[in-house]
């Protein structure tokens, strides 16, 4: 058994649903060695999220946006957490909604994702800034 682990920080990035797969899998080559593992991604932010969802259309990362602020609003006057600004709130919530980690299953020295999946970072702020994540990949 072998394991593996690397914390990143992710570029900055515009509101919305970004794919990630391959910025995570260039961080730790060492998944090419491990035959059968697992490889878990975790956001250490409250205000990001991550997600697995389609990987070739990217209007299906513009319709999680729009969906996202539909159910979850800024300036609900029945926010009490306000002080950082109208997005931040929401930020929190959605994040929760989505999850904070991801675990993928490492098969033949590849991530085993379905032919049209990819690891989202959700950015749920206007300006979130970079973000970190630890990447854990373990397997033999």
């Amino acid at each position: 058994m072998h394991f593996f682990q690397r914390q990143i920080s992710l570029r900055a990035r515009s509101r919305g649903f970004h794919l990630v797969t391959e910025e995570v899998l260039q961080s730790i080559p060492e998944v090419k060695n491990i035959n059968v593992g697992m490889l878990q991604v975790f956001i250490q932010h409250t205000s990001a999220s991550l997600t697995i969802n389609e990987n070739a259309d990217p209007t299906v990362r513009l319709d999680f946006e729009t969906w996202m602020n539909k159910a979850v609003p800024e300036r609900d006057p029945d926010y009490q957490h306000d002080y950082e600004g109208d997005d931040d709130m929401p930020a929190h919530i959605k994040s929760s909604l989505m999850g904070a980690s991801v675990l993928i299953p490492i098969t033949n020295g590849k991530l085993n994702l379905g032919t049209w999946q990819g690891i989202y970072l959700c950015e749920h702020r206007n300006h979130g800034g970079s973000r970190r994540v630890v990447i854990s990949a373990w397997g033999s």
